[in-house]
């Protein structure tokens, strides 16, 4: 993992060039992989006996209480609430509305 202490600095373009030249390498083996794990999985799911199988193990762990499960089922079948934020504080409202009107001004 990358932090401050184990980068090296670039010294030239013609090394920068080379190190990207590699990351996109290794970027394109990545996205292919992906590709293939996605289209491996796509079609084990086309046969209906899997589909069946992970409803239930699905299904079976949201009765466990796994929170999650449930999330997954519910969300799937369309029921997801609603995010909204709301401000029902009266004077956070009027803060918002005199900041909106600085930016205004200044922007004028």
């Amino acid at each position: 993992m990358a932090n401050e202490k184990n980068l090296k600095p670039i010294r030239s373009v013609s090394e920068a060039r080379e190190k990207g030249k590699f990351g996109g390498i290794a970027s394109g083996k990545a996205r292919r992989n992906r590709k293939t794990l996605k289209e491996e999985l796509i079609a084990l799911l086309e046969t209906g006996d899997t589909q069946v199988k992970l409803s239930v193990a699905l299904l079976t762990s949201a009765l466990d209480g796994n929170v999650k499960a449930f999330e997954v089922i519910r969300d799937t079948i369309g029921e997801k609430p609603k995010e909204e934020i709301s401000i029902e504080n009266p004077q956070t409202t009027k803060v918002l509305e005199s900041i909106s009107k600085q930016l205004k001004k200044k922007n004028e």
